[in-house]
């Protein structure tokens, strides 16, 4: 992951200096150990101000940011990574544009150039990225469809702040630091405060899915991508539903394979090793397999375990990753959730009641001495309903359509006086 901040400002009197820019861009380093890039201008009309902490990934010897675009009329500043990035180099180049390095950060310069802000239907990846553009004197924000990389911002009076973390934003002097109630309430419901809602008041997330062109003291924020289950007017999101409304149970089999198999080839363009997380489950193992197909050599993999035998899945991992044939590793762990306390409280920035985020620290420290970049199993259950609370949501409904005397049985306090059996 990379790290992104900057600013943009109408009048010189609500500018951030270079300095504090730096600042800024250095409060992000632990996310772009490798590099970093500052630029900063004020002109007649406005001042702009953007800084990069680089985790170098592709194209190490090149690839610095912010990168221009030829004339030096477009510039940005990315974290993520574009997995289509060599199919869009191709077009790009057909098109006449010219290219300096083999990065996927150089094609989203030639992409805005050639559709604005509607350049975010050409992407495959996962991505947070701000773009100045000097010839219209606006500045394009963006986060990917499932908000995988992170883009916060505060809109203030002729000035706009954003950054990949909130501690960037408060390095500038007189930024306030209150807590937003409504934010509050929402991690007390959820256990995690939703964007674009954030746990200071006049800090905001980027939502998922969507830009934001700031421009002329404005604002102007649109929505680019819903998922296909949910209505709306996205062609493509519609052509999806037509092309795999009408397959058999096996077509959605092989459909299923198809795209798993693509998204994870795509993901191993890289130019430092790569690894995956390998616990033995039914989403890692799958990852893990589709990896060690596309490669010709042993995957890495890396699971952590712990003295509490119902907590440990070292075993299970174990025999993963001898049938897929990986190069396993593994290590006993004793997290101290005290200790890790203010490392996570830094990293986290907001209340999350999430206690699965000690271990997983533990686990990219130890995948982090071998490796750069690992593949995850991570959303699976998300996507394919494999929490059991999910199964309940649905029997919940089938519940809510029952006539109104079943439901009172259902809901009756009596079943609570019933005997259980536990399983042994």
């Amino acid at each position: 992951m990379c790290g992104i901040c900057g600013a943009i400002w109408s009048e010189e009197s609500r500018s951030i200096s270079e300095e504090q820019l730096k600042q800024m861009t250095d409060t992000l380093s632990h996310r772009g150990p490798d590099a970093r890039g500052l630029h900063w201008e004020q002109n007649s009309i406005l001042g702009v101000g953007l800084g990069h902490r680089r985790l170098s990934i592709i194209d190490l010897a090149a690839g610095q940011q912010p990168m221009w675009n030829e004339d030096h009329s477009v510039c940005v500043v990315f974290n993520g990574e574009i997995y289509n990035y060599r199919e869009l180099q191709k077009d790009l180049k057909a098109k006449g544009h010219q290219f300096t390095t083999d990065c996927d950060t150089e094609v989203l310069v030639h992409l805005y150039e050639d559709y604005g802000r509607e350049m975010v239907h050409h992407l495959r990846g996962m991505f947070a990225f701000a773009i100045w553009d000097r010839k219209h004197f606006s500045m394009l924000l963006a986060r990917d469809r499932f908000g995988q990389k992170p883009l916060i911002y505060r809109q203030e009076e002729s000035r706009l702040l954003f950054a990949s973390e909130m501690k960037a934003i408060l390095q500038i002097p007189g930024i306030p630091r209150e807590v937003d109630p409504n934010a509050l309430d929402l991690f007390l419901t959820w256990q995690y405060v939703p964007a674009p809602w954030s746990m200071l008041k006049g800090f905001q997330k980027l939502l998922p899915g969507h830009t934001a062109v700031w421009q002329e003291n404005r604002l102007d924020i649109q929505q680019y991508w819903t998922p296909t289950s949910i209505r709306g007017t996205d062609s493509a999101n519609e052509q999806t539903r037509r092309d795999t409304r009408n397959l058999s149970y096996a077509q959605t089999q092989e459909k299923l394979k198809e795209t798993l198999t693509e998204a994870v080839r795509l993901r191993l363009r890289s130019d430092v090793p790569l690894g995956a997380f390998l616990s033995g489950g039914i989403d890692s193992t799958l990852i893990t397999g589709l990896m060690q197909k596309e490669l010709d050599r042993p995957v890495e993999t890396f699971s952590i375990g712990f003295d509490i035998a119902h907590f440990d899945e070292r075993s299970f991992a174990r025999m993963a990753a001898k049938s897929l044939g990986t190069n396993h590793h593994e290590k006993i762990v004793a997290p101290s959730a005290v200790e890790s306390l203010p490392e996570l409280v830094w990293h986290y920035e907001e209340p999350y009641a999430d206690s699965s985020a000690i271990p997983t620290m533990a686990l990219c420290e130890f995948t982090r001495e071998a490796v750069k970049v690992a593949l995850t199993g991570d959303g699976g259950d998300e996507l394919f309903i494999g929490y059991d609370r999910y199964r309940a949501a649905g029997l919940g409904a089938r519940i809510d359509r029952l006539p109104g005397p079943l439901r009172s049985i259902l809901k009756s306090s009596h079943w609570q006086k019933m005997p259980a059996s536990l399983k042994q």
